[in-house]
């Protein structure tokens, strides 16, 4: 259990990171992200998932 609540800090650390480190760029960013279709957001989506299951995988 240890492990997931270090995993959900590191998550929450690198989110972090764009925002402090650049606010300007990260609400241009998130702010183009509300004209993608449905479609290309589930896409984003999937790959973050595919890249985190193997990332997962390969390290475990």
């Amino acid at each position: 259990m240890d492990l997931i609540w270090t995993a959900l800090a590191l998550v929450l650390v690198f989110e972090g990171v764009l925002p402090l480190v650049a606010p300007r760029l990260w609400r241009r960013v998130f702010t183009e992200m509300f004209g993608l279709r449905d479609g290309q957001l589930r896409f984003f989506g999937l790959l973050c998932v595919a890249c985190g299951a193997l990332m997962f995988w390969l390290l475990g």
